[in-house]
């Protein structure tokens, strides 16, 4: 089987873990980077890669299979566009793009082009998300009811050294509450409608640093979803799943904590991530809050998620597979996340188009 041969656009944190997983995996070569930083440059060069400050000259130039664009959100259309035009397959990093209407015309694109593209909300590829979504889908936890997500924690006053990470777009809403919203879409269904909350008590930037969203599907179930990138605790996805230490190659150094951040419930029962446990009544003979409850632990096999992210991608390149994660998934999270926003600035119930 023939190795896919990858180039980068943007080597920034998560390009820098696209890097790792593409040079570990045997189904993938990285051939080639893009970044106009000088420092990005010089690591490439220095690790024998070829590096170019324009992705422009880098497309013309190498012969790619595929790309991962991991650049700032607001070059996620221009730089993929570039790639679609050339026939290339892309991997392009949440949010699609940074407005719905130019996420729809990348699609449009792709589409017309016929060229695939897989969005880069990895979770969807986490081992234990997709045994929770084959076990809600098998009907364990009976009719879904309720959801309830938190993703609170507490980031490092170094991180907002960054002006963007305090203005509009830098905050918690579109960096971490967008895997939320996605998240849970692949196991709960579309969403119906929406309402929200925000705040920037805490550290008065002009972005928020809170949010508390209430989601209603069309099956008829609810959820509720806390972010906060300014409260201590281990109940976050990042924290719990260990997905950080995968992107930032530190599992050496950093502790994972042994809770559960995701707990879905339905009429038979309920299943936690990235915990895995099972809640149920199974052979009681009058289920309910009087009786105990039985506590399982789901089964899932291993794997880094960011490898087999792009080993998916591989084969999404050579037409083996469609994307776990299509442009149209990628434009409904992003439309649902700018819902958040809006229903948070506005004050009223978001209903959103099934487009």
């Amino acid at each position: 089987m023939a190795s896919m041969r990858i180039g980068i656009v943007g080597l920034g944190t998560i390009g820098k873990a696209h890097w790792k997983v593409i040079r570990e995996s045997s189904e993938t070569t990285l051939v080639a980077i893009s970044d106009p930083t000088p420092s990005a440059l010089e690591f490439a060069r220095a690790e024998s890669v070829p590096a170019y400050a324009d992705y422009r000259e880098m497309l013309e130039k190498e012969k790619l299979d595929g790309v991962v664009v991991a650049v700032p959100n607001a070059q996620h259309v221009p730089v993929s566009l570039a790639c679609i035009e050339r026939g290339i397959p892309v991997l392009v990093e949440k949010p699609v793009a940074d407005e719905v209407e130019a996420a729809r015309g990348m699609c449009r694109a792709a589409e017309a082009q016929n060229v695939p593209v897989l969005v880069g909300h990895h979770r969807r590829h986490n081992t234990a998300v997709q045994r929770v979504r084959q076990a809600i889908r098998d009907g364990l936890i009976g009719r879904p009811v309720t959801a309830t997500v938190m993703y609170n924690q507490l980031k490092t006053a170094s991180y907002f050294d960054l002006d963007w990470r305090r203005q509009a777009g830098g905050g918690p809403i579109l960096i971490n509450l967008i895997h939320e919203i996605d998240l849970i879409r692949f196991l709960f269904g579309e969403i119906r409608s929406l309402q929200a909350l925000s705040s920037n008590a805490v550290r008065g930037f002009p972005v928020e640093d809170t949010a508390a969203v209430l989601l209603q599907f069309h099956s008829g179930a609810i959820a509720t979803i806390s972010v906060s990138d300014t409260a201590v605790t281990p109940f976050s996805w990042d924290l719990a799943s260990g997905e950080f230490d995968l992107m930032l190659g530190t599992s050496d150094r950093m502790k994972r904590q042994k809770v559960s951040s995701h707990v879905f419930a339905g009429t038979e029962g309920s299943v936690t991530l990235p915990t895995l446990q099972y809640y149920n009544y199974h052979g009681t003979v009058e289920p309910g809050w009087r009786s105990d409850l039985n506590a399982e632990t789901l089964m899932a096999e291993g794997g880094d998620t960011y490898v087999r992210q792009i080993e998916h991608f591989a084969r999404v390149i050579r037409r083996e597979e469609a994307p776990l994660v299509s442009g149209l998934d990628g434009v409904r999270t992003l439309q649902a996340t700018l819902a958040v926003k809006d229903a948070a600035a506005s004050g009223r119930t978001i209903v959103l188009s099934e487009q």
